[in-house]
């Protein structure tokens, strides 16, 4: 019975999941949460949070709810992927809503590390005598949210290591710079930026290439484009981040910026494109950190992309796509 239990649980918190993936883009500089309402084993409401300062997960599964299934709420269970908030923000707590509804359980995936809510949320649930169970994909449930939970936790961005690179391991030919990204990997480079707070290149390569770091072959709003240079070191540059909201920041080269960050282990996810192309000389692409733990990887149009993860970061229990 016990087994059949978390099954059931582990079935309605994948949909909770599915839901809040959708808000990847509106959601942002909140964590993505979706919110599933069951009732004698059928979801009677859902929903997920679609944009920043409107309605949570929770106040959207409740307002999906049918008239005619009302009745149903004080039997019913809740199931969310974060801790429902429990302090007034630009929205009253859902805490309190889910209180006011009567429901008869709570399903939630992982605690919110936001000093505000950090276990507030469950507690108020708790003290209205309504069973609470935490933990359910807790592993899935922080991965989605990892930019979130990195920002929240070590007072950084999430930070991702991004190169392309010729068969036999070089950046450029003979210094000059090479067209290595086909026009798939190119759209799937630019969905990411969209995904993503900021954009970071050395000073040299700016120079050099002159990068426009913008989402030209994606539809999304422009990261934030930073230079590094020595006049700002790595450690205040990430306090300057912290400081300004940047939750998630992707490092796009060269050779030299690529390793400052791993040599400062600032780094929790790395990607590298693999064409099928050799040049005789030229720059050679950094070297991956002994660390690397493999997330994924996927031939695109001949080329390969692969997606590793630290092992001290946030991780999934099975393989992502990149």
């Amino acid at each position: 019975m016990e087994n059949l239990q978390i099954s059931t649980d582990e079935k309605f918190m994948h949909r909770c999941l599915q839901l809040a993936a959708n808000g990847i883009r509106g959601a942002r500089p909140n964590p993505m949460v979706g919110a599933v309402i069951v009732a004698d084993g059928r979801i009677i409401g859902e929903g997920y949070h679609v944009r920043c300062g409107e309605g949570h997960a929770e106040v959207n599964a409740f307002a999906s709810v049918r008239s005619e299934d009302e009745p149903l709420l004080r039997d019913a269970t809740i199931y969310v992927s974060l801790e429902p908030c429990a302090h007034f923000g630009k929205t009253p707590p859902c805490a309190d809503l889910i209180v006011s509804k009567g429901l008869k359980r709570v399903v939630v995936g992982c605690i919110d590390p936001f000093a505000e809510v950090q276990g507030r949320g469950i507690a108020k649930i708790r003290q209205a005598g309504i069973e609470v169970t935490v933990g359910v994909l807790e592993q899935e449930c922080k991965w989605l949210n990892r930019r979130f939970f990195t920002f929240h936790s070590k007072h950084r961005p999430y930070i991702i290591l991004k190169w392309a690179q010729t068969s036999n391991g070089f950046i450029d030919n003979q210094g000059q710079a090479l067209q290595i990204s086909n026009e798939q990997t190119q759209m799937l480079s630019h969905k990411l930026r969209a995904e993503e707070d900021a954009i970071l290149v050395g000073h040299t390569t700016d120079v050099r290439e002159h990068p426009q770091l913008t989402v030209r072959h994606w539809v999304g709003p422009n990261p934030k484009r930073i230079v590094l240079t020595r006049q700002r070191p790595l450690p205040q540059l990430m306090d300057d981040l912290y400081q300004h909201g940047i939750q998630s920041l992707i490092v796009e080269g060269g050779r030299q910026t690529h390793e400052s960050f791993i040599q400062a282990g600032l780094w929790d996810e790395i990607r590298v494109e693999t064409a099928p192309i050799v040049v005789s000389d030229g720059t050679r692409a950094p070297q991956l950190p002994s660390d690397v733990v493999l997330i994924s990887s996927g031939e695109y149009v001949g080329n390969l992309l692969t997606s590793y993860r630290s092992q001290q970061a946030l991780h999934p229990t099975s393989a992502s796509p990149i």
